[in-house]
């Protein structure tokens, strides 16, 4: 019906306009009495008068259906702009929040070492394969940054070893890297180990501590730290640094000495933020 209405809604205007013209002459010519003719035409114009009104009503309705998906739309766009602007504000109000968190953890770390001098560097991106555990951060020469700088997380966990600087960046091998070789610190017992990465173990996330002092015993647990000294004693890092962990405790492939297997201190997959140790005291 709407769409015969739509195709021949103006011959059909056309022909109630006629026939309610000739009622009129014809109403008029009678003195106002209706005539068969009048009578007719009534009967015949007043359907038409109905649909043409039907056909305005339908076209004033999807006129306001249409104004008001229109509105609706805009409307959806805008809550759809401003729940993005309201998430976009959260995760900057989380990651503000993290970054207040990590200062104070670091400030109270701070304050127990004071002989260490930092610098905060965010991680840009990680490197891992079977060969290597890398980050890289965004600090480099440019804020005298150079190889060799120990890096630690905010509790003042030893997170890696710079081993190549850009002018504003760098990068770091993980304390699970097998590049990784350093003295370390039984803090039990106060003996002196050697801290290194293994190939088998980096795998797992990693790393072991051999040469252990003769008649070592040690517990599942136990925390070792830097000792200060590079394996050979070439190179100074800073002492006093939590490494990681005792795991367990395994023999070597010949049975004749053992070693331990380290779980870091730190958590490498989670790291956002490191602070590269620049300076520090030595401590006898």
């Amino acid at each position: 019906m709407k769409d015969f209405l739509k195709q021949n809604g103006i011959l059909i205007l056309i022909i109630a306009l006629l026939l309610t013209l000739i009622g009129a002459v014809l109403s008029f010519t009678f003195g106002g009495v209706a005539n068969p003719f009048a009578n007719l035409a009534g009967v015949v114009t007043t359907p038409v008068r109905n649909g043409i009104h039907t056909v305005v009503e339908w076209a004033e309705g999807l006129y306001s259906d249409a104004f008001e998906r229109e509105a609706m739309a805009r409307e959806l766009e805008e809550l759809r702009q401003e729940n993005a602007r309201l998430k976009a504000e959260a995760r900057e109000g989380e990651e503000a929040s993290r970054e207040n968190q990590r200062l104070r953890d670091l400030l109270d770390f701070q304050q127990k070492r004071t002989d260490l001098h930092t610098e905060p560097a965010t991680v840009t991106a990680r490197g891992s394969s079977n060969w290597s555990s890398t980050l890289t951060v965004s600090k480099g020469s440019a804020s005298q940054v150079e190889a060799g700088d120990c890096v630690i997380d905010q509790y003042g966990n030893l997170v890696g070893i710079i081993s190549e600087v850009g002018l504003n960046w760098s990068t770091l091998i993980t304390v699970v890297d097998v590049d990784l070789e350093l003295g370390g610190l039984i803090a039990r017992t106060d003996g002196a180990a050697i801290i290194e990465g293994d190939f088998t173990l980096m795998g797992q996330g990693r790393l072991k501590l051999t040469y252990l002092p003769e008649g070592t015993r040690l517990l599942a647990g136990d925390e070792i730290l830097t000792s200060g000294l590079r394996s050979g004693g070439e190179a100074t890092y800073p002492s006093g640094i939590l490494v990681g962990r005792v795991a367990e405790v395994r023999a070597d492939e010949g049975g004749m000495s053992e070693y331990a297997v380290l779980t870091p201190a730190t958590n490498l997959d989670k790291l956002e933020q490191v602070f590269i140790i620049k300076e520090f005291e030595v401590i006898e």
